[in-house]
């Protein structure tokens, strides 16, 4: 096995805790399922949001999902003008059996326009 990052991002419609809570559990699962992961393989998650997001941590969420012993961290994204507002992106790295290229990034609710070059 071999560690390599898992990217992925979603977008809100709202600053609400209850929006970025049902979001963030979506994606962390979707990430996980899709690329195979283990608990015990994950090394650490980063978790970035968008300037106008401040309703909540999203790592708390995975906390819920039973993520609460891998180390997370939560950041602000670079201010672009003009970029997409209200998106939540994950960096995930984790010991995997997948090369770079198997590995599924995974974007939900939108943010597929951030990288449709990796979206499914």
């Amino acid at each position: 096995m071999k560690l390599v990052g898992v990217r992925g991002a979603t977008m809100l419609k709202e600053n609400k805790a209850a929006e970025m809570k049902q979001a963030v559990i979506e994606l962390l699962n979707e990430m996980i399922s899709k690329n195979n992961i283990d608990n015990n393989d994950l090394v650490s998650i980063i978790f970035t949001t968008t300037k106008d997001l401040n309703c909540a941590f999203p790592a708390a969420s995975a906390r819920e999902i039973g993520l609460g012993d891998v180390p997370l961290l939560c950041s602000k994204e670079i201010d672009v003008p003009n970029s997409p507002k209200l998106v939540i992106r994950i960096l995930m790295h984790t010991y995997s059996n997948l090369s770079r290229q198997d590995v599924t990034h995974v974007y939900l609710r939108g943010a597929e326009v951030l990288r449709q070059d990796l979206a499914q």
